[in-house]
């Protein structure tokens, strides 16, 4: 076997997740909260340290501003989940009792057409039970003194499940506990797929430590390399790596309250991260797919871009200093920017949970709980996923959600 990787146990599974990240751990350990299932499982993961993992690139915050309703669903269900995190686990005294730091997302519009965009998104929100609230700029100055609003129309926010969270706890947890259960993990690859006569079914997937897997299902969650993994199967998917930059700065001057998750209209954004810090995230204007290990700083994006809109919007921000920084990958979609899940229309053993292009941290409960519904019992029980199956890409289907950063 090539050095440091590990073999599997057995050389059969019921299903096999490629990818032990945020998304491959979820439905893991919501696969062993699924009455009546017993089968076998194996996690095969290429990176155990995750350091290069758009898990732990991650903002680690959630939202409930989406234009589409289900998407607001999701998010709802992950706020509930972190908030109950003990008791989800059973109550597992090593799961922390964790909170969200409700600081909120602040969408500025500086036209009349996002505003627009913004009381339609509203209407949504408040029917799916969420407590968004429009503001005028007038309105904004009153609560939020530190901006400079000159250009801004209209403002949206809410301060309640909106925020910070500890997603590396959630994490933590969903690994430590599927694995205790039986959950088998390994640091190894998949390297082929191997399908029956018909094309219609993976038989086995080969490891880079040359073990052959049969296999009853195979999910495939990799991440930003989902594309690589699905061609294995012989399926295009429409999702690539795109980077995405983050800073951590302090402020000579810090804000007397908490920031929100600030979406200046340039698309750069600025959010609380404690102490007199805040973090920061952007992408160039031209954003292209990457390579797969390109991690590279691009550092003339801060001086000529990030850094004058931050001042201008924030004057306070004038005097910062760069404390941290690092590029991380989005699994960008291009489809349409939304999960890709459920079976291939073809390949009846072959799911996707991949494509989240930024939202996969908050989304991965519910995706998590849905795709382990689907894999055990062949539907979706807790909340109807459907819309964000793979056959919408057959059948030309795009989701619109108008609240993509």
């Amino acid at each position: 076997m090539t050095a440091d990787l590990q073999a599997p146990n057995h050389a059969s599974y019921d299903i096999v997740i490629i990818g032990g990240a945020i998304m491959g751990s979820s439905t893991a350990w919501f696969l062993t909260q699924q009455k009546g299932f017993d089968g076998r499982v194996l996690v095969v993961e290429r990176d155990p340290t995750y350091q290069n993992s758009s898990t732990m690139h991650t903002n680690s915050c959630m939202r409930q501003q989406f234009s589409n309703e289900l998407n607001v669903r999701i998010s709802q269900f992950a706020a509930d989940f972190v908030k109950n995190l003990r008791s989800y686990m059973g109550g597992d005294e090593r799961a922390p009792n964790l909170s969200i730091h409700n600081f909120g997302y602040m969408y500025l519009a500086d036209n009349e057409g996002f505003a627009n965009v913004l009381r339609e998104n509203q209407k949504v929100q408040l029917a799916a039970g969420a407590a968004t609230k429009l503001m005028t700029p007038d309105d904004i100055r009153r609560d939020y003194p530190f901006y400079n609003l000159d250009d801004i129309v209209l403002g949206s926010i809410n301060l309640v499940d909106e925020g910070f969270w500890d997603g590396t706890a959630v994490f933590d947890c969903w690994r430590r506990q599927a694995r205790e259960r039986g959950v088998e993990y390994i640091r190894n690859e998949v390297v082929a797929m191997t399908k029956n006569p018909a094309g219609t079914r993976i038989e086995s997937v080969t490891l880079k430590s040359g073990e052959v897997v049969s296999c009853g299902k195979v999910l495939n969650a990799s991440g930003p390399r989902a594309a690589r993994t699905s061609a294995m199967a012989g399926i295009d998917l429409p999702v690539e790596p795109r980077k995405r930059f983050t800073w951590v700065f302090s402020a000579e001057k810090p804000l007397d309250r908490d920031l929100p998750l600030t979406i200046d209209p340039s698309g750069v954004h600025v959010r609380e991260y404690g102490g007199g810090t805040y973090q920061c995230g952007a992408h160039t204007a031209i954003d292209p797919a990457v390579d797969y290990d390109d991690f590279a700083m691009d550092h003339t994006l801060w001086e000529d871009h990030v850094w004058p809109i931050l001042a201008t919007r924030i004057p306070q921000f004038e005097a910062i200093k760069v404390q941290s920084e690092w590029a991380g990958h989005y699994a960008y979609n291009t489809f349409d920017q939304n999960a890709i899940m459920g079976p291939h229309t073809d390949v009846e053993n072959f799911f996707f949970l991949n494509g989240f292009s930024g939202h996969g941290l908050q989304q991965s409960p519910a995706m998590g709980r849905g795709t382990a519904e689907l894999l055990v019992h062949g539907e979706y029980r807790s909340l109807d996923l459907r819309p964000f199956d793979y056959e919408r890409l057959v059948l030309d289907r795009p989701i619109l959600e108008k609240a993509i950063i």
